[in-house]
């Protein structure tokens, strides 16, 4: 059966002498594996299409749970977002987060918009840091684990101050907060970001300019909601910390 298919490489591997296995998350049909014979070789028709991030159309031969790339088009290979090493490394972790919490013929065409949105906007030099904190909330949903940043999780109290708590799925008024004493505080500026994150179409976000210690808490919000409800060890996340801890 011929697929026609329109995606983004999220994952590619080498295989065998010449050749690399990859995994496509289209707009049609979720994530799919196919083999593009001989890409690992320069002069190769397959060899652009295959490369991570690269979205176009994808033409392949299906008979199996592996497919065999026949053709495809570039529509944007990226090449700009691929010479900063920070908007490379902050795009693969949104490869590898897709890539690994999306089941494989999985359908979700807003999604699948919403990384391309996220590819887009990094491209386009918006804060990657804040175009990755909304991916993860919305994996996050997708995963079941959709916190509740808009009232107490206890009692449904939106007012006073609020502190978020991992284990409870979201923030508890002050009330409410011997419920989880380990819970943890947040500024009013980082938890209006979060109720907004919560929502907001990627393809509407515009220039940010938050301050570092308002990013650093929703770095550390989101992914200790992530590490608690996902069990996944991210190899890309690792490299994102490096650059951080060294000022890369």
């Amino acid at each position: 059966m011929i697929v026609r298919v329109e995606g983004i490489v999220i994952r590619s591997i080498d295989y065998g002498e010449g050749n690399k296995i990859l995994t496509v998350f289209s707009k049609e049909a979720g994530k799919i594996s196919m083999m593009a014979r001989g890409a690992k070789k320069v002069k190769s028709r397959h060899a652009a299409i295959a490369q991570l991030f690269t979205y176009g159309e994808f033409i392949c031969y299906k008979s199996g749970s592996m497919g065999t790339l026949n053709n495809g088009d570039i529509w944007n290979a990226y090449n700009r977002l691929k010479d900063d090493i920070h908007k490379t490394a902050y795009a693969a972790y949104l490869m590898e987060l897709t890539d690994r919490m999306l089941g494989e013929n999985e359908r979700n065409a807003p999604l699948f918009e919403q990384l391309k949105a996220s590819l887009d906007a990094i491209d386009e030099d918006k804060d990657p840091q804040i175009v990755t904190n909304i991916y993860e909330l919305k994996m996050l949903s997708i995963a079941g684990y959709m916190p509740v940043f808009g009232e107490c999780v206890s009692c449904g109290s939106k007012e006073g101050t609020m502190t978020v708590s991992i284990s409870l799925g979201g923030t508890v008024c002050a009330r409410c907060r011997h419920t989880d004493p380990g819970s943890i505080a947040v500024s009013e500026t980082a938890l209006k970001l979060l109720r907004l994150f919560l929502h907001m179409d990627i393809r509407r976000l515009g220039k940010t300019e938050v301050k570092e210690t308002t990013k650093k808490q929703l770095k550390q919000i989101i992914r200790q909601f992530l590490d608690a409800h996902v069990e996944i060890k991210w190899k890309s996340r690792s490299f994102l910390d490096q650059m951080d801890k060294y000022g890369i």
